[in-house]
């Protein structure tokens, strides 16, 4: 059933919150509150000795120079009421789905005729939010020349996660996940879809198509890897004859010796997430700065890594008031913790996950590789999970976050592949 739309639909079960999760944290008594919070800490920050880094890189963590930078920012150019009417410009709503309160917002194509409207489940990852699908989600609601279709787009925050409720039990791993979002679609009225995700939501959405191949038409990732120990274990043998195992892929997997530096290097978090989350959660929770620090290191870091030693950390190739957008969704939610949760969850439960990861599934599936991405497979691999992978892209240019960092590059693929998916169902 489709949740409750204001010209239609109004026998709707899926109740539209009249003070959706959205404006309730951004009323202006809240907005004065994080204003107050963020002044006096930011006057602090002034005031005490900083611990200043060793140099202008960011090889020990953030850099103090560019976390200056993004108090700055925030303190002086980051306009709450502005930024409030900017996050409620699409409909959100809140439905409830085996027991927890789930966020999504829900955008129809208007004013399209004589095109095929297509589901579209969008899933985000970690640290990132429904904020990174502001930019794309235009680009695919309206028509695109060439393409005989748009997209009707539903992009729920993951459970525990800003707007969504968080369970009260340990135990909720990313395949369970995956069962909520599918159930997610069919309340909303679609019995089949697309989907797309990266980071987690690649992990989630290739779950979705693993559990419910007759459901999803079409599996679009900006993550394309295969998480099964055979894939793992393949790269490292092919580390003999590297381009007899990755071809054009070979700089970007080789010499292994590198890209295993530099992982260890860049995912200490995914140690401490999965053994204890709940204590960085609360000392990230305490401080705004802290969080944003956290948070926007990992979209600096991972967009490129030469960042790491730019004297600005990366940080004014972003719009730095997109990022804040994404470090308040968290902080203003108190939902820190509560994602980070799931790595923990995921750690506890790898067995389940990493079996579902080698179980093949028939859906159409497309990869969107970008440069510098954290781990790159070549597409016969890919196969061994996906073998009805109708193609990739390689784009030399972008990094982890790329549907936040080039939403139009992510926009054409995804029109490329959705109509590939067609022809196949032909």
């Amino acid at each position: 059933m489709a949740p409750k739309k204001k010209e239609k639909n109004k026998n709707s079960n899926v109740k539209k919150n009249e003070a959706d999760v959205i404006k309730e944290v951004k009323k202006s008594r809240s907005n004065f509150v994080m204003e107050e919070n963020v002044r006096r800490k930011f006057e602090a920050y002034r005031r005490v000795t900083k611990t200043k880094s060793f140099n202008e890189s960011s090889a020990y963590g953030i850099n103090s120079d560019v976390l200056g930078q993004i108090f700055a920012h925030w303190q002086f150019k980051y306009k709450y009421n502005q930024r409030q009417r900017f996050l409620n410009q699409f409909d959100h709503y809140k439905t409830n789905i085996q027991g927890l309160d789930i966020h999504f917002m829900r955008v129809v194509p208007r004013n399209v005729k004589n095109v095929q409207v297509l589901p579209l489940l969008l899933l985000h990852g970690w640290p990132s939010s429904v904020r990174d699908f502001y930019d794309i989600i235009p680009l695919l609601t309206k028509v695109r020349p060439g393409y005989n279709f748009v997209f009707e787009i539903i992009a729920p925050s993951l459970p525990g996660f800003a707007y969504s409720q968080a369970t009260t039990k340990p135990g909720l791993t990313m395949y369970q996940m995956a069962i909520i979002l599918r159930n997610l679609m069919e309340r909303i009225g679609h019995k089949q879809f697309y989907v797309h995700g990266g980071d987690i939501g690649h992990i989630i959405g290739s779950h979705i198509a693993t559990i419910f191949p007759k459901q999803v038409l079409g599996f679009h990732t900006t993550t394309p890897i295969n998480l099964s120990k055979l894939a793992h274990l393949t790269l490292v043998v092919g580390s003999v004859w590297p381009t007899l195992v990755a071809n054009e892929l070979a700089d970007k997997i080789y010499p292994l010796s590198d890209k295993l530096q530099y992982y260890i290097e860049e995912s200490g978090f995914l140690h401490l997430q999965s053994t204890k989350p709940d204590t960085l959660g609360i000392a990230l929770q305490d401080s705004p700065l802290g969080l944003a620090a956290y948070i926007i290191e990992k979209y600096l870091l991972y967009t490129n890594p030469a960042n790491k030693d730019a004297f600005d950390g990366g940080f004014t190739s972003f719009n730095g008031t997109d990022l804040m957008d994404n470090v308040l969704m968290y902080w203003s939610t108190g939902s820190i913790t509560t994602a980070l949760r799931l790595y923990k969850e995921s750690a506890l439960n790898y067995n389940i996950e990493e079996t579902l990861a080698r179980i093949p599934t028939e859906v159409p599936t497309w990869g969107l590789r970008t440069k510098y991405d954290l781990a790159h497979q070549p597409d016969f691999i890919l196969r061994w999970k996906y073998p009805n992978l109708l193609g990739t892209t390689n784009l030399d240019i972008g990094g982890h976050y790329i549907i936040f960092e080039k939403p139009e590059e992510v926009a054409q693929d995804l029109f490329k592949a959705v109509s590939r998916f067609l022809e196949k169902s032909y």
